[in-house]
């Protein structure tokens, strides 16, 4: 199967597929007022457009996010660069603890998945811009040195604006 940087719906699905495979990004609270992104691990629910991440209610990002709150999550790998935004809550769902729960989540969670203190942050996406480079090393040379001959920018990808609802 190709892959289209330009379709909607192919920018969509390897979104997800990226940050499924990934997951590390950097949370950001824009109404905070040090505005320092976070480093978080995702994990998705496509049909929701929801991400989930472990988080513990003695920290200052959850004392910030009270009930809700508008973040953003950024997330880059590879020639795929992204900004999700969306409503940002506090939930503790036991279900989606034990779903999501792994090594890796226990490694900052030594409390365990009982560990009273244990949250999740639900991210509601609502839109996200995508850029996907679609370019190699001597492609970027060529379309840099020709954007400065020709005083155009140069094509080395495709942006796109996604909206979920």
């Amino acid at each position: 199967m190709s892959f289209d940087p330009r379709n909607s719906s192919d920018v969509e699905h390897r979104l997800w597929d990226e940050i499924e495979s990934r997951h590390v990004g950097m949370l950001v609270l824009p109404r905070a007022a040090d505005l320092h992104a976070q480093p978080m691990t995702a994990f998705v629910e496509r049909d929701t457009r929801r991400l989930w991440f472990f988080a513990r209610t003695d920290t200052e990002l959850v004392r910030r996010i009270g009930r809700s709150e508008r973040c953003l999550f950024l997330w880059q790998h590879g020639d795929m660069q992204a900004s999700l935004a969306g409503d940002l809550a506090v939930l503790r769902d036991r279900a989606r603890i034990d779903r999501f729960w792994n090594a890796v989540v226990a490694a900052w969670h030594p409390g365990g998945r009982s560990d009273p203190k244990l949250t999740l942050l639900a991210m509601d996406c609502d839109d996200a811009e995508v850029w996907v480079a679609q370019s190699g090393p001597m492609k970027a040379v060529w379309e840099i040195a020709k954007a400065n001959a020709t005083h155009h920018e140069p094509e080395l990808g495709a942006r796109m604006h996604l909206t979920f609802h």
